[in-house]
């Protein structure tokens, strides 16, 4: 079988087509910390909340950039991470 660039982009290590995925735990925790800022929108607990947000989206596009199953997920990582990184910034 020929491992085109298609397959390299968007299939993973068993030949399956690999675009979303369920949440791992980084993503999980930013979902819950993002949700609970929604609630608590002053002090220092949201804060920390702010800080648990952007500390496990961070990893989950660090993790996604070095050890996604494919260009696609690889890319999707760096995005996300020039993104957070910027919105820093700005």
């Amino acid at each position: 079988m020929e491992n085109t660039l298609f397959d390299r982009t968007f299939r993973d290590s068993e030949g399956k087509i690999a675009i979303a995925q369920p949440p791992n735990l980084p993503l999980i925790v930013w979902i819950v910390a993002t949700l609970l800022k929604l609630i608590v929108t002053t002090g220092k607990i949201n804060l920390g909340l702010e800080l648990v947000a952007f500390g496990s989206l961070f990893t989950w596009a660090w993790e996604e950039l070095f050890q996604g199953v494919n260009y696609f997920r690889r890319a999707l990582g760096l995005i996300v991470l020039v993104g957070l990184i910027a919105s820093k910034l700005l």
